[in-house]
């Protein structure tokens, strides 16, 4: 079986709680962030619905510096406009995840800031981690925040408090 064939799933999976999770953001709270040393809610989500397109740069690329790129932040306007961010940059990720052959998964996969090492390791190290990893990690957060400013945390593995999913 493909590598791929086994990655989609959980790729579909995870960005439909994602997309679940993004759909919750107030759109008059962009500026709440629950410590002084947090990211904003809306830079966060912004920052989420972004990274749905991360991936495609892992599959298609050996290598990433951030100070040689021209990747710009995403602003937050509205849940309406993450979730389309979102699914613009899943739809190519899905499409390249679908024809990357096994043997790209072992080849080695860099990211930097200004020539200074932030990863390097496999393709596929590289797409868990600081792809799929990375969008969990931050959507975690996010339904943090979301709790904090009494909004209903989507369920994702399994029921949250706010969303049984007929649990």
């Amino acid at each position: 079986m493909p590598i791929r064939d086994l990655l989609l799933p959980e790729f579909e999976e995870e960005m439909k709680k994602t997309r679940a999770t993004l759909a919750r953001v107030p759109a008059d709270k962009p500026d709440f962030a629950p410590h002084a040393k947090s990211m904003p809610m809306g830079k966060l989500a912004a920052h989420i619905a972004q990274l749905g397109g991360f991936g495609l740069i892992i599959l298609t690329t050996p290598e990433l510096d951030f100070s040689k790129s021209s990747i710009a932040p995403l602003k937050f306007e509205s849940p309406q406009q993450l979730i389309g961010a979102l699914d613009e940059g899943a739809a190519k990720v899905r499409a390249a995840l679908a024809t990357t052959p096994d043997e790209a998964w072992t080849q080695p996969w860099k990211l930097a800031f200004q020539g200074k090492p932030i990863f390097a390791g496999s393709r596929f190290l590289a797409y868990r981690q600081m792809f799929l990893n990375h969008v969990v990690h931050h959507r975690s957060q996010l339904g943090v925040y979301l709790r904090l400013t009494g909004v209903p945390v989507p369920a994702t593995y399994g029921p949250s408090a706010d969303d049984t999913l007929g649990f």
